[in-house]
Protein backbone atom coordinates (compact mmCIF):
# COMPACT_ATOMS: atom_id res chain seq x y z
CA UNK A 1 0.00 0.00 0.00
CA UNK A 2 1.61 3.48 -0.72
CA UNK A 3 -1.15 5.87 0.32
CA UNK A 4 -0.20 8.79 2.38
CA UNK A 5 -2.33 8.62 5.50
CA UNK A 6 -0.85 12.17 6.73
CA UNK A 7 -1.24 13.99 3.84
CA UNK A 8 -5.02 12.69 3.05
CA UNK A 9 -5.79 13.90 6.58
CA UNK A 10 -3.97 17.53 6.37
CA UNK A 11 -6.10 18.07 2.72
CA UNK A 12 -9.00 17.27 4.37
CA UNK A 13 -8.09 19.78 7.11
CA UNK A 14 -7.32 22.44 4.53
CA UNK A 15 -10.24 22.06 3.00
CA UNK A 16 -13.12 22.40 6.08
CA UNK A 17 -13.31 25.91 6.50
CA UNK A 18 -14.19 26.04 2.67
CA UNK A 19 -16.50 23.37 2.73
CA UNK A 20 -14.57 22.60 0.04
CA UNK A 21 -14.73 18.24 -0.88
CA UNK A 22 -12.08 16.13 -2.05
CA UNK A 23 -12.00 14.32 -5.40
CA UNK A 24 -9.07 11.59 -4.47
CA UNK A 25 -7.61 10.77 -8.38
CA UNK A 26 -7.00 7.33 -8.39
CA UNK A 27 -5.95 6.77 -12.12
CA UNK A 28 -3.82 4.06 -12.37
CA UNK A 29 -3.48 3.33 -9.04
CA UNK A 30 -4.29 -0.19 -7.90
CA UNK A 31 -7.92 -0.84 -6.46
CA UNK A 32 -5.66 -1.78 -3.06
CA UNK A 33 -4.72 1.77 -2.78
CA UNK A 34 -8.62 2.98 -3.47
CA UNK A 35 -9.68 0.76 -0.84
CA UNK A 36 -7.52 1.78 1.87
CA UNK A 37 -8.32 5.43 0.75
CA UNK A 38 -11.51 4.55 1.22
CA UNK A 39 -11.36 2.78 4.63
CA UNK A 40 -9.85 6.11 5.86
CA UNK A 41 -13.31 7.23 5.09
CA UNK A 42 -12.97 8.81 1.46
CA UNK A 43 -15.75 8.43 -0.86
CA UNK A 44 -15.07 10.50 -4.12
CA UNK A 45 -12.66 8.96 -5.97
CA UNK A 46 -11.52 10.64 -9.96
CA UNK A 47 -10.54 8.60 -13.02
CA UNK A 48 -9.51 9.67 -16.35
CA UNK A 49 -9.62 6.85 -18.24
CA UNK A 50 -13.13 4.83 -18.78
CA UNK A 51 -11.93 1.30 -19.00
CA UNK A 52 -9.95 1.69 -16.15
CA UNK A 53 -12.77 2.96 -14.50
CA UNK A 54 -15.27 -0.03 -15.51
CA UNK A 55 -12.33 -2.22 -14.81
CA UNK A 56 -12.41 -1.07 -10.67
CA UNK A 57 -15.53 0.06 -10.80
CA UNK A 58 -16.75 -3.67 -9.74
CA UNK A 59 -13.94 -4.67 -7.69
CA UNK A 60 -14.68 -1.41 -4.72
CA UNK A 61 -17.71 -0.79 -2.64
CA UNK A 62 -20.78 0.36 -4.17
CA UNK A 63 -21.11 3.39 -2.61
CA UNK A 64 -17.71 5.14 -4.13
CA UNK A 65 -18.79 8.49 -5.95
CA UNK A 66 -17.06 7.82 -9.22
CA UNK A 67 -15.92 11.31 -10.81
CA UNK A 68 -14.72 11.08 -14.32
CA UNK A 69 -12.39 13.72 -14.70
CA UNK A 70 -10.59 12.86 -17.86
CA UNK A 71 -11.01 13.95 -21.85
CA UNK A 72 -14.17 12.16 -22.33
CA UNK A 73 -15.69 10.44 -26.53
CA UNK A 74 -19.52 10.22 -26.81
CA UNK A 75 -19.16 6.64 -27.53
CA UNK A 76 -17.79 6.07 -24.64
CA UNK A 77 -20.43 6.75 -21.68
CA UNK A 78 -22.62 3.97 -22.53
CA UNK A 79 -19.90 2.09 -20.30
CA UNK A 80 -19.71 4.14 -16.98
CA UNK A 81 -23.41 5.26 -17.74
CA UNK A 82 -24.70 3.04 -14.82
CA UNK A 83 -22.79 4.20 -12.07
CA UNK A 84 -20.70 7.32 -12.73
CA UNK A 85 -21.81 10.23 -10.57
CA UNK A 86 -20.01 13.40 -11.59
CA UNK A 87 -18.59 14.04 -15.06
CA UNK A 88 -16.11 17.12 -14.69
CA UNK A 89 -15.42 17.16 -18.31
CA UNK A 90 -19.03 18.18 -20.93
CA UNK A 91 -17.40 20.21 -23.76
CA UNK A 92 -20.07 19.59 -26.39
CA UNK A 93 -23.59 19.87 -26.95
CA UNK A 94 -23.59 16.31 -28.55
CA UNK A 95 -21.56 14.89 -25.47
CA UNK A 96 -24.22 16.21 -23.15
CA UNK A 97 -26.59 14.62 -25.55
CA UNK A 98 -24.92 11.21 -25.14
CA UNK A 99 -24.72 11.47 -21.38
CA UNK A 100 -29.09 12.25 -21.31
CA UNK A 101 -29.54 8.94 -23.57
CA UNK A 102 -27.20 6.98 -21.81
CA UNK A 103 -28.53 7.87 -18.38
CA UNK A 104 -32.15 7.99 -19.25
CA UNK A 105 -31.56 3.83 -20.53
CA UNK A 106 -30.55 3.46 -16.40
CA UNK A 107 -33.22 5.73 -15.07
CA UNK A 108 -30.56 8.05 -13.67
CA UNK A 109 -29.52 11.78 -13.26
CA UNK A 110 -25.77 12.15 -14.06
CA UNK A 111 -24.51 15.80 -12.61
CA UNK A 112 -22.14 17.26 -15.26
CA UNK A 113 -19.58 19.72 -15.32
CA UNK A 114 -18.96 22.20 -18.15
CA UNK A 115 -15.25 22.26 -18.73
CA UNK A 116 -13.88 25.68 -19.73
CA UNK A 117 -10.41 26.61 -20.89
CA UNK A 118 -8.57 28.72 -19.14
CA UNK A 119 -4.92 27.80 -18.64
CA UNK A 120 -2.27 29.17 -21.44
CA UNK A 121 -1.44 25.59 -22.53
CA UNK A 122 -3.36 24.60 -26.24
CA UNK A 123 -3.01 21.22 -25.50
CA UNK A 124 -5.76 21.63 -22.32
CA UNK A 125 -9.15 21.28 -23.11
CA UNK A 126 -12.61 23.11 -22.57
CA UNK A 127 -14.87 25.61 -23.83
CA UNK A 128 -13.99 29.98 -24.17
CA UNK A 129 -16.50 32.10 -22.77
CA UNK A 130 -18.51 31.97 -25.78
CA UNK A 131 -18.18 28.72 -26.46
CA UNK A 132 -19.34 28.37 -22.72
CA UNK A 133 -22.88 30.82 -22.56
CA UNK A 134 -23.73 29.15 -26.49
CA UNK A 135 -23.69 25.68 -24.72
CA UNK A 136 -26.12 26.54 -21.48
CA UNK A 137 -28.39 28.06 -24.23
CA UNK A 138 -28.49 24.86 -26.36
CA UNK A 139 -28.81 22.86 -22.95
CA UNK A 140 -31.47 25.01 -21.36
CA UNK A 141 -33.46 24.95 -25.11
CA UNK A 142 -33.08 20.73 -24.80
CA UNK A 143 -34.27 20.89 -21.33
CA UNK A 144 -32.53 17.15 -20.37
CA UNK A 145 -34.22 15.15 -17.89
CA UNK A 146 -31.57 13.08 -17.04
CA UNK A 147 -28.38 15.38 -16.98
CA UNK A 148 -28.26 18.15 -14.56
CA UNK A 149 -25.26 20.81 -14.64
CA UNK A 150 -24.11 21.61 -11.70
CA UNK A 151 -21.32 23.84 -12.19
CA UNK A 152 -17.87 24.65 -13.95
CA UNK A 153 -14.73 22.44 -14.11
CA UNK A 154 -10.95 23.82 -15.27
CA UNK A 155 -7.30 22.88 -15.09
CA UNK A 156 -5.05 26.47 -14.53
CA UNK A 157 -1.62 26.59 -16.47
CA UNK A 158 1.07 24.43 -14.86
CA UNK A 159 3.62 27.29 -14.39
CA UNK A 160 5.32 28.47 -11.18
CA UNK A 161 3.96 32.00 -11.41
CA UNK A 162 1.21 31.85 -8.71
CA UNK A 163 -0.38 35.29 -10.14
CA UNK A 164 -1.41 33.75 -13.40
CA UNK A 165 -2.52 30.71 -11.60
CA UNK A 166 -4.80 32.70 -9.48
CA UNK A 167 -5.78 35.00 -12.10
CA UNK A 168 -7.01 31.88 -14.32
CA UNK A 169 -8.96 30.55 -10.95
CA UNK A 170 -10.31 33.99 -10.48
CA UNK A 171 -11.61 33.79 -13.91
CA UNK A 172 -13.10 30.57 -14.17
CA UNK A 173 -15.38 31.70 -10.46
CA UNK A 174 -16.20 34.90 -12.81
CA UNK A 175 -17.67 32.89 -15.03
CA UNK A 176 -19.25 30.69 -12.72
CA UNK A 177 -21.36 33.52 -11.45
CA UNK A 178 -22.11 34.91 -14.49
CA UNK A 179 -23.32 31.56 -15.73
CA UNK A 180 -25.57 31.25 -12.58
CA UNK A 181 -27.15 34.67 -12.74
CA UNK A 182 -27.84 33.67 -16.46
CA UNK A 183 -28.88 30.23 -16.19
CA UNK A 184 -29.26 29.18 -12.58
CA UNK A 185 -30.43 32.11 -10.65
CA UNK A 186 -33.20 29.94 -9.07
CA UNK A 187 -31.06 26.38 -9.33
CA UNK A 188 -29.36 25.75 -6.00
CA UNK A 189 -27.51 22.65 -7.62
CA UNK A 190 -25.35 24.73 -9.43
CA UNK A 191 -22.67 25.75 -6.93
CA UNK A 192 -19.52 23.67 -8.33
CA UNK A 193 -16.71 24.76 -9.30
CA UNK A 194 -13.73 22.00 -9.71
CA UNK A 195 -10.55 23.48 -9.44
CA UNK A 196 -7.23 22.76 -8.09
CA UNK A 197 -4.65 19.98 -8.23
CA UNK A 198 -2.01 18.71 -5.53
CA UNK A 199 0.60 21.93 -7.15
CA UNK A 200 -2.03 24.30 -6.43
CA UNK A 201 -5.09 23.76 -4.69
CA UNK A 202 -4.52 26.23 -1.67
CA UNK A 203 -4.84 28.45 -4.61
CA UNK A 204 -7.81 27.49 -6.11
CA UNK A 205 -9.12 26.91 -2.80
CA UNK A 206 -9.29 31.10 -1.86
CA UNK A 207 -10.67 31.83 -5.46
CA UNK A 208 -13.89 29.55 -4.48
CA UNK A 209 -12.76 26.22 -5.56
CA UNK A 210 -16.08 23.41 -3.85
CA UNK A 211 -14.00 20.33 -5.57
CA UNK A 212 -10.39 19.65 -5.58
CA UNK A 213 -8.87 17.37 -7.54
CA UNK A 214 -5.61 15.73 -5.87
CA UNK A 215 -3.84 11.77 -6.63
CA UNK A 216 -0.16 12.53 -6.57
CA UNK A 217 -0.33 13.79 -2.52
CA UNK A 218 -2.42 11.07 -1.79
CA UNK A 219 -1.08 7.84 -3.47
CA UNK A 220 2.54 9.11 -4.67
CA UNK A 221 3.88 9.89 -7.85
CA UNK A 222 2.47 7.82 -10.90
CA UNK A 223 4.91 5.88 -12.50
Amino acid sequence: MSINLPAYQHVLEQLQPYGARLVAVSKIKPVADIQALYDAGQRAFGENYVQELVEKQPQLPADVQWHFIGHLQSNKVKYMAAFVSVIHTVDSLKLLQEIQKQAAKHQRVIDCLLQVHIAREETKFGLDETELFQLLADAKAAAFTHVRITGLMGMATNTDDEAQVIREFRQLKTLQEKAKAAYFADADHFKELSMGMSGDYPLALEAGSTLVRIGSLLFGARK
